[in-house]
């Protein structure tokens, strides 16, 4: 029997049901997974709520990092006892699984698996939005809100090996250190200052290239007087809320500005993609760009606790999972 974490309804961390499950033999094309980590993510809290609707019941988690135990008829490039991981597909919340050969790629032994399942999926996330979202390079100024969250960390580290000039923005004084120590050329504490006001202090009142927000709801409209004519505003998440735009003339009256809501489905639609990015997130990492800063240790018994730490917005870097 596999420990797996199973969502029956909608709503708040209270639905998460930690229960036994069956895991039998691989069918063909797939693997059985004994799962050593399991990544936490905000996309997890989505899908537990409903806000991202899933076909009920579900199991839970959206990435993990784990040892082949066994594989089914035509697998090709994986064999019993190598180390894979995933970030797409849910399912993550459990002990053992069975998973498509084709979601998986193979883990380099320069990387711990814990340290593995509390990066990829946002090394991943942070790798197309500086790279094919907005082609973040030497020059540019980018203002990225959540900067000491999971991905923020990432890829404002990353942003500033490319040559960035980045402004962050965080809710406490702890956040603040730990996203100038990632790289942040300013942090902008939004509990404190307005941050319109003082991205403009900061940019001479030009304005920033591109920000990048996971916040939502609470900085939309914010975020874009941020930006410079024909300035790009990527927002990836709804922390706060979803955004509603009713009226796409503010796009026109803030300076002709685009506007792109990026997601990973809509960037990898292929095995080969994602496991192209996640070669890009290893070299990335090995060269160090960017460091896997995790803070949260919790079990599969523990996943409300997490996920009310994760919408409290508690959490700094990146969190783990223990089956």
């Amino acid at each position: 029997m596999s420990r797996s974490v199973r969502i029956h309804r909608y709503g708040g961390p209270d639905v998460l049901s930690p229960e036994d499950v069956e895991v039998g033999a691989p069918a063909a094309g797939e693997v059985r997974l004994r799962q050593t980590a399991i990544g936490l993510n905000f996309v997890d809290t989505y899908q537990r709520s409903g806000l991202y609707p899933q076909s009920l019941p579900f199991i839970g988690g959206n990435e993990a990092v784990g040892v082949v135990e066994a594989v089914g008829e035509g697998v090709t490039g994986f064999r019993v006892g190598d180390r894979a991981g995933y970030v797409t597909g849910g399912g993550a919340y459990a002990q053992e699984r069975l998973v498509a050969a084709e979601r998986l790629f193979a883990l380099p032994d320069s990387i711990e698996d814990k340290v593995a399942a509390s990066m990829m999926l946002k090394a991943v996330t942070a790798y197309f939005l500086l790279f094919k979202t907005w082609r973040v390079k030497k020059g540019d100024t980018i203002l990225w809100h959540a900067a000491a969250g999971g991905v923020g960390l990432i890829a404002c580290s990353w942003a500033k090996a490319l040559g960035a000039h980045v402004i962050g923005t965080a809710g406490s004084s702890e956040k603040v250190a730990a996203a100038y120590a990632a790289g942040c050329d300013a942090v902008i504490n939004y509990r404190q200052d307005d941050f319109v006001l003082r991205v403009k202090e900061l940019t001479d009142g030009r304005g920033v290239d591109v920000v990048y927000d996971s916040v939502g709801k609470d900085t939309f409209e914010a975020s874009l007087d941020c930006l410079k004519p024909r300035g790009l505003m990527a927002s990836f998440g709804n922390a706060s809320g979803p955004v509603a735009v009713p009226d796409l003339g503010i796009l026109a009256r803030k300076g002709s500005l685009f506007l792109t809501r990026p997601t990973m489905s809509g960037y990898f639609t292929t095995s080969e993609e994602i496991r192209a990015a996640a070669a890009e997130v290893f070299k990335a990492f090995d060269e160090g760009a960017f460091q896997a800063d995790l803070r949260q240790e919790w079990t599969l018994d523990d996943i409300a606790l997490a996920h009310k730490a994760l919408e409290a917005r508690e959490t700094i870097g990146g969190s783990v999972i223990l089956p």
